[in-house]
């Protein structure tokens, strides 16, 4: 029976369509994107790896004596006709030889050559500004060092009432401290950037304005790098946080909701 008030003022008759499915071709559509995300970070990942590796070789085997290569061996037990292409060994080569380097390095006799041969690259004007640029970077990448940040902290950036993740440095020494308006401890900070951790902002903070977290700088690195989508596993147990519910990558659930768009 129709209802008596559906005609009257203020009341609106509600049809309800009933929604229709995504079609095979959004389907194959959503497939295809979950396949991409799940083989391409390991696709690169491999293609990565393989790239740098033969370029290694490509470096250090013309460096290795014909008796030491790799193709000598397998023409001399599988025949002169034998042609295989195996990569890694320019880098177990180069491995072995950055060992031995190191090892006389640590010695009396190899620090007393290094500061020869440094001693002789300081009198070459073009050779001692590339030389120079070249060890600090390395030894700010490869050196082991203790002085890493060990703690994860936030901070109130770039105003109050906005809070930015930052990696605690060391506490601020010499005249930065002295010269500081505080009565407290100041903490030099770096303020990383998003996507892009490697850049960012070298800030002096005092100690009472940081709020220290328990995640570790690993954990807080990432939640940088992913721009807030992954969150690291806290003490009340809860783990990573997925992109959309249910943990769908963004690009099929963005899929999806143009399918019941479209719908």
């Amino acid at each position: 029976m129709p209802d008596q008030h559906s005609n009257e003022p203020g009341h609106e008759l509600h049809i309800h369509h009933p929604r229709r499915k995504p079609g095979l071709l959004a389907n194959l559509r959503s497939s295809f994107l979950t396949g991409l995300v799940v083989i391409a970070p390991v696709g690169l990942t491999v293609w990565l790896i393989w790239t740098v590796v033969g370029w290694v070789d490509a470096f250090v085997l013309p460096f290795v004596p014909d008796a030491y290569q790799p193709e000598t061996y397998f023409k001399k037990y599988f025949g002169e006709d034998t042609t295989i292409n195996v990569r890694g060994v320019g880098v177990v080569f180069f491995l072995i030889f950055t060992v031995v380097i190191g090892w006389i390095a640590k010695g009396v006799i190899g620090r007393s050559l290094i500061d020869w041969a440094e001693g002789l690259v300081d009198r070459m004007p073009i050779v001692r500004t590339i030389y120079n640029g070249v060890k600090q970077i390395a030894e700010t990448v490869f050196a082991q060092t203790e002085n890493n940040f060990d703690k994860a902290c936030m901070i109130q950036y770039p105003r109050e009432g906005l809070w930015a993740i930052a990696f605690v440095s060391t506490r601020a020494k010499g005249e930065i401290s002295r010269r500081v308006p505080r009565d407290g401890r100041i903490i030099s900070v770096f303020l990383p950037t998003t996507p892009n951790p490697t850049s960012g902002f070298l800030l002096f903070v005092p100690e009472e304005d940081l709020i220290y977290l328990d995640m570790s700088v690993e954990d807080a690195a990432k939640l940088v790098i992913s721009g807030g989508l992954v969150y690291p596993t806290d003490a009340n147990g809860t783990g990573d946080v997925p992109p959309t519910p249910g943990g769908i990558p963004l690009a099929v659930e963005a899929e999806r909701q143009r399918d019941k768009l479209d719908a």
